[in-house]
């Protein structure tokens, strides 16, 4: 089964505390925080203070991803935040091999995340120093868009690769998943669903997740 980690972006942000409740008492394994800086992408979003929020009401770990540009000023920020996983662009990191290796000195799981538009193949030395590669299946900014249907080709590629290295990076999409698409994402390799809009919109966002968790795998 998949790991789920729902995006909050996608929350009612005037009651972030109900949704976190919420997630505590769901079948999710983490909680998703996008950190946006309206520079490297258009949006706007959480910082430090709601990030050590979710963490004193989270049961769950925290799986941050920062769309931002010099990231690595703020690593020691979001560890005391409370951040488990930090994920970070390769398209923003001048020097991605020592970004990643302070996020791990530092106690927190390093990740990092390709654009659409950013070749999988970049990641090939870089693979053996993560924990996780974030596949945006849409372009990032804001949520509710159309998944990119080209993004299955990648993850089967990113997967090869992780294989033929006998790696065990585990690989999380984030974009457009929804209950159609989840069990498609999973056997094409996927190991981590991010989902905002399929949970959040829903009437029951806990079955929602449930769905999610138990998706079908096509046969």
């Amino acid at each position: 089964m998949p790991i789920i980690s729902p995006s909050i972006l996608t929350a009612d942000l005037s009651n972030l505390s109900l949704a976190i409740e919420m997630i505590n008492r769901s079948e999710a394994d983490w909680v998703h925080i996008d950190v946006m800086d309206g520079v490297f992408v258009p949006n706007i979003t959480f910082g430090f203070p709601v990030v050590e929020a979710v963490k004193k009401l989270s049961k769950k770990p925290l799986d941050v991803h920062l769309m931002i540009v010099n990231p690595e000023r703020h690593f020691e920020s979001f560890k005391n935040a409370g951040a488990h996983y930090l994920t970070i662009h390769y398209e923003t990191c001048q020097h991605l091999h020592r970004s990643v290796q302070q996020i791990r000195e530092m106690g927190m799981k390093p990740g990092v995340v390709l654009n659409p538009h950013t070749p999988v193949q970049l990641l090939h030395d870089i693979l053996p120093c993560i924990d996780m590669v974030l596949i945006m299946t849409v372009n990032p900014g804001f949520g509710g868009q159309k998944f990119i249907q080209s993004s299955y080709t990648k993850i089967k590629e990113l997967k090869e690769m992780i294989s033929q290295q006998g790696l065990n990076t585990l690989i999380q999409v984030d974009g457009g998943v929804n209950l159609v698409n989840a069990g498609l994402l999973v056997d094409s390799g996927v190991d981590v669903i991010v989902a905002g809009n399929t949970v959040f919109s829903s009437a029951d966002p806990i079955e929602a997740i449930s769905q999610l968790k138990h998706c079908r795998i096509p046969s």
